[in-house]
């Protein structure tokens, strides 16, 4: 069945739009962080799935960080395990480590690729443990109290921030035309395995491969004002006078602080979009519009 001349219009209309951004986007490498309803909704991963491989077939070079909260949380309280959260984070000792390295290297990790490779990708599933890719320290977690003239020191285990990344790896697969998933998992001096937000991972890894850009799929359409509405095109000095007059807050203060590390670390722009749109990555990417939260350097 032929198009209708709207239709056809309009199809033209997206791929004239698109054209300038392909053109700007190839050769270079774009972070993505994976997570929230995109990752547990059968049609946002399949639509996630086409945007990536689209995006590797038009010469852009894609690296995925991924999370694992939800299903982690499933399988420990299916296997007895109580779930304990500080100030946000999982509380990780060794068993519950045990299952974050099932989950997030095992099942997730390879969930994706799998999906990716269905699609015509060529993905390849790694922790930061592979090719030494992330090494970590134990995060330090300190609450003050009224009663203590210091803060308190809680030890939360196994959960840890990056000291450094080598990107050896990752060149190396991304130069053989393979698409890396990474599981946010790190190493540390002592040989232990450490449960890092992935968020921070993406930030981090977009930094030393001074990245295009940094995209950050979340559950909300981005950052909002203090009258819900939208705000985009910020520049790294704007976003920290909205951080200072308590527009961020709460939960997407860590993720703000990713993205703006990132930008004044040299990546070119970073996104916070709405994972819950299908198509968000390309509708970022190859339109006018885009689904999201922009912030650049200026």
């Amino acid at each position: 069945m032929s198009l209708t001349p709207d239709a056809a219009h309009n199809v033209a209309h997206v791929l004239t739009e698109a054209l300038p951004y392909i053109k700007r986007f190839r050769g270079k490498t774009i972070v993505i962080k994976y997570g929230g309803n995109a990752m547990t909704e059968e049609a946002l991963k399949e639509s996630f799935a086409r945007d990536v491989v689209l995006m590797r077939l038009v010469g852009i070079n894609p690296v995925i960080v991924h999370g694992g909260g939800p299903q982690i949380g499933s399988l420990l309280d299916r296997l007895g395990i109580e779930s304990k959260f500080v100030q946000g984070m999982r509380v990780t000792d060794k068993d519950t480590m045990d299952v974050v390295e099932m989950v997030l290297g095992g099942l997730v990790n390879k969930d994706i690729v799998t999906l990716l490779n269905h699609h015509g990708a060529s993905a390849v599933g790694l922790t930061g443990k592979d090719g030494d890719l992330i090494h970590a320290t134990k995060m330090v977690v300190k609450r003050n109290s009224p009663e203590l003239d210091v803060p308190e020191i809680i030890d939360i285990g196994h959960v840890g921030e990056v000291k450094s990344i080598d990107i050896s790896v990752v060149n190396m697969l991304v130069n053989g035309n393979f698409i890396p998933v990474i599981a946010p998992i790190g190493v540390g001096e002592d040989g232990r395995s450490y449960n890092i937000n992935a968020d921070l991972v993406a930030g981090k890894l977009a930094e030393v491969l001074q990245a295009e850009k940094l995209i950050l799929l979340t559950n909300t359409k981005g950052l909002l004002d203090k009258d819900g509405e939208l705000l985009t095109g910020l520049t790294t000095e704007r976003v920290d006078e909205l951080v200072a007059d308590g527009t961020i807050h709460g939960g997407m203060l860590p993720k703000i602080a990713c993205a703006l590390d990132a930008v004044k670390a040299g990546v070119g722009s970073a996104q916070i979009i709405d994972g819950r749109v299908k198509h968000a990555v390309l509708l970022e990417l190859f339109t006018d519009e885009g689904v999201g939260t922009l912030i650049c350097r200026r």
